[in-house]
């Protein structure tokens, strides 16, 4: 095995904090407030994909066209995006516990106002304030939890990535069903805001600086990473950013107006739409071995073949307009690629990429670069399928685009990552 493919996979947490003092913490408080962090990213999710299988209704109620509702399925990480710099700015500087709950505060009270929208204007603002909570929580989270796992980074994001595949499988069933008890689709965008409201009120009394501010520094004091630039904007992290950002369009378009896409091309009804995109969620679930072989594997290489994966999954879903078994199924592997291993690869590589000291900066410029073009991939997508119809529109953002990233993911170099074994 090659240095670029090697990886130092010592399972040791991070121990120290900014301050240099030592802040005790059981097992129990450890795994409680991880716990916490993971259900806050469930909600997160859950507050993010519970729009589009609701979009069909939004739209008939407002009288949007396809294009504005494409814009309002995904505008929501244009505030993703604001958030991701200024976070990874506050995190190199302050307390990542202070950033995470006031971000969970700010995307459920963003998330509450969506239906008191009285037309496109303001909900576009009520779904972007959502985002740049979604986005500053994100942003702390990786931030906090690459440095306490710093050894196990890959896979405990992994876990991560599980708590926000249950969100994007549970919040389209539930969605759905409270639309149709209720007559409204309004009840699950006030059931979810409240759900992150109680999460963050549980999260100030469980979740402990001793988890959220360890420092990457100490643990690794042994190793030296003059090997690796000065500079957190490298060629490493310029590459992972075109990869991120070509992710990030092809992969939240297709999430966007896939519901859409069922419903209007395919005619299935709200409820089998609601159960295809509930698969995504599940496939996402994966991410525990997406994860967990990004720790063991050549990162950038793994990301290669995920990438192309996507492209082949997509061409089954817009070629073969399958009935709703098979839908199901191609949803399931689009969620196990594209949630389940390019999301927690692409972030943890981004924090590889740069000295320890530098991963709040990294943890933003994945933010930044994953959801900031990600805000108008909705419109992108809508756009060519007005002009070239729903299978045309498919190959080219989502089979066609995946190839740009693979070959921005041929300058990256894992023999410069900081688990690299030298």
């Amino acid at each position: 095995m090659t240095h670029a493919a090697q990886v130092d996979i010592g399972a040791v947490p991070a121990d120290s904090t900014p301050d240099g003092s030592r802040l005790p913490l059981s097992r129990t408080m450890i795994g409680v407030g991880f716990l916490l962090i993971v259900l806050s990213y469930m909600v997160n999710a859950m507050d993010r994909q519970v729009f589009p299988p609701l979009l069909p209704n939004i739209r008939a109620e407002y009288g949007f066209s396809l294009e504005q509702g494409g814009l309002l399925a995904t505008n929501f990480t244009l505030g993703m995006a604001l958030a991701g710099l200024p976070a990874g700015y506050l995190l190199d500087r302050f307390r990542r516990r202070t950033v995470l709950l006031v971000s969970i505060v700010i995307y459920s009270l963003g998330t509450m106002a969506t239906p008191l929208a009285t037309g496109f204007a303001d909900m576009t603002l009520y779904r972007v304030v959502s985002g740049f909570g979604e986005g500053m929580q994100s942003a702390a989270i990786f931030a906090a939890m690459g440095a306490f796992f710093v050894h196990r980074r890959g896979l405990a994001f992994g876990v991560i990535g599980v708590g926000y595949s249950v969100g994007v499988f549970i919040a389209p069933l539930i969605g759905v069903g409270l639309m149709s008890t209720h007559g409204t689709w309004h009840a699950p965008f006030y059931l979810f805001g409240t759900a992150g409201l109680l999460i963050a009120t549980a999260s100030l009394f469980l979740v402990r600086a001793g988890l959220t501010e360890h420092s990457v520094e100490r643990v690794a004091s042994t190793k030296t990473y003059e090997y690796m630039p000065a500079s957190a904007y490298n060629r490493n992290t310029i590459a992972l950013t075109v990869h991120s950002v070509v992710s990030g369009v092809a992969i939240y378009g297709f999430l966007g107006l896939y519901p859409t896409y069922l419903i209007s091309s395919l005619h299935y009804s709200a409820e089998q739409a609601a159960l295809a995109m509930s698969f995504l969620g599940f496939g996402g679930m994966t991410a525990v071995l997406g994860g967990w072989l990004g720790d063991r594997v050549n990162q950038r290489n793994l990301l290669v073949l995920s990438l192309l994966a996507v492209s082949v999954i997509s061409t089954c879903i817009y070629e073969t307009r399958a009935a709703v078994g098979p839908q199901c199924v191609f949803a399931f592997l689009m969620g196990a690629f594209g949630l389940g291993f390019v999301y927690p690869n692409t972030n943890s590589a981004m924090q590889r990429a740069v000295r320890p000291s530098q991963i709040g900066r990294a943890s933003g410029l994945f933010v930044s670069s994953y959801y900031g073009p990600a805000a108008f991939s909705g419109l992108l997508f809508a756009a060519l399928v007005e002009t070239f119809g729903w299978s045309r529109a498919g190959l080219l953002q989502v089979t066609v685009l995946p190839l740009a990233g693979v070959a921005a993911l041929a300058f990256v170099r894992p023999a410069r990552f900081n688990n690299a074994i030298r």
